[in-house]
């Protein structure tokens, strides 16, 4: 892990702050948010102390404070991607199928490489990285069957003090022999890296079945085993992303009366778990997520590019189930939650509704710390909150700068941003109050 005198000491930030402390609604509800033209974060052993207008929190800090300026860019807090494949990297922007064909065709063959773990070890310290550069401080993640992909990307994230949960995946059918496990030693495995990884530093365990299609009811069974058995570790999985899916699904499982009802069965809905993509739930299964407390992943880029379908963010905000945004790499097809809020904003026009910029930086920051019960820890600038935040360069390109030159309100520029921004914009990111990656 790294370590510096910078996070033992007092810094202040100055720049522009902006942050959310509710969801705001599909409308601007600016009681929701705060915003600091010249403000200032102080950050006290890589917790915040206090965030404010420079000029008053000025006059009450010692003259030796550190302070790093940042005037003319942004401070928002770090992005949090609620759903994600690290091992999908290098199949990210790979052409022309849906996702079961996506699956056979690029998938499982790029899953199978994971044998090696030095291959894996390159894939792991590159995807960390790239979530830096673009200013996601904090993500959910899927590995791949093996556990050493687990290992792998638990020691990178490590090293980096990121906020970090990740899981072996669990797959019995249904997929190549070299991915398969079977439901005991699935158990066994997931069972013994929850004992080495859960709760260790910064970084959690999720209980990871891939999908229903690829486990039985045998493996299902002891997914739930194991989610009874640690009920703070996570639960992540797939669950009504394409119709063809859902059909595969009730031939699989005639017994249930939905998709999600499968999970639900085996005692998989409940708290801190997190379902990616949700298109296609019915009112019955939005009723059992609120009721549960279960959250969604919701994943624009994914769902527009494997044609899955479009998203009901303001249905599913309407029935108060916890929602976060998700890059979904690699059938998403960007590491930038801004390029991803643009696809947000897009997907919510098709489908008659809209996603003002307030509740867009909400999904990314507040909403996903929600979604991952971490409200206490992350999303904002509250004291005591760990100060994982990244600096936004209003100047990053040519269009961007022009664009901001006719804006005159802190919503206006976010909105330019969701839609102009990507890695470029990201200045700084900082984890724990200590610079992890400056743009060059």
């Amino acid at each position: 892990m790294k370590n510096s005198n910078n996070r033992h000491r007092v810094t202040a930030y100055r720049a522009s702050i902006f942050h959310v402390l509710h969801d705001p609604g599909m409308e601007k509800d600016e009681a929701a948010t705060e915003y600091f033209e010249d403000g200032l974060l102080v950050v006290e052993n890589g917790h915040v102390v206090k965030v404010g207008p420079a000029e008053a929190l000025l006059t009450q800090l010692p003259t030796d404070v550190n302070t790093v300026d940042h005037t003319g860019k942004l401070i928002v807090p770090g992005f949090i991607d609620v759903h994600t494949h690290y091992p999908q990297v290098d199949i990210i922007a790979a052409y022309g199928e849906q996702l079961l064909q996506w699956l056979n065709k690029y998938t499982f063959p790029t899953e199978i490489k994971f044998t090696d773990e030095e291959y894996a070890q390159d894939v792991a310290e590159f995807f960390l990285d790239e979530l830096l550069r673009n200013g996601t401080t904090t993500a959910l993640v899927m590995a791949t069957t093996h556990q050493s992909s687990v290992d792998v990307i638990f020691n990178a994230s490590r090293q980096r003090n990121m906020r970090i949960i990740a899981g072996k995946v669990l797959m019995d059918r249904h997929a190549p022999n070299e991915l398969l496990d079977t439901p005991e030693t699935g158990f066994e495995h997931s069972q013994e890296l929850i004992e080495k990884w859960h709760k260790q530093d910064r970084l959690s365990y999720a209980i990871t079945p891939r999908f229903a299609p690829t486990s039985s009811d045998a493996q299902l069974e002891q997914v739930g085993w194991l989610a009874k058995e640690y009920p703070d570790a996570y639960v992540h999985t797939h669950v009504a992303e394409n119709k063809k899916e859902i059909e595969w699904v009730a031939e699989l499982f005639p017994w249930s009366r939905s998709y999600l009802d499968v999970y639900d069965h085996f005692g998989l809905l409940r708290e801190r778990s997190v379902f990616a993509h949700c298109i296609h739930l019915n009112d019955d299964d939005h009723a059992r997520m609120t009721q549960s407390g279960a959250a969604v992943a919701f994943c624009p880029t994914s769902n527009t590019f494997l044609g899955s379908g479009l998203f009901n963010l303001e249905h599913a905000r309407a029935k108060n189930i916890r929602i976060g945004l998700a890059t979904d790499v690699g059938g998403g097809t960007s590491f930038s939650m801004l390029q991803t809020l643009s696809d947000a904003y897009k997907v919510q026009q098709l489908a008659g509704s809209r996603l003002s910029p307030y509740r867009g930086f909400y999904l990314a920051t507040l909403g996903g710390a929600e979604a991952l019960y971490l409200e206490d820890r992350l999303g904002n600038f509250l004291p005591g909150k760990e100060a994982d935040f990244i600096v936004l360069d209003y100047a990053a390109t040519p269009l961007i700068q022009r664009r901001l030159q006719a804006t005159t309100t802190i919503d206006e520029n976010l909105f330019a941003l969701m839609m102009l921004g990507d890695d470029r914009v990201v200045s700084a990111t900082y984890i724990m109050g200590e610079c992890s990656h400056t743009r060059n």
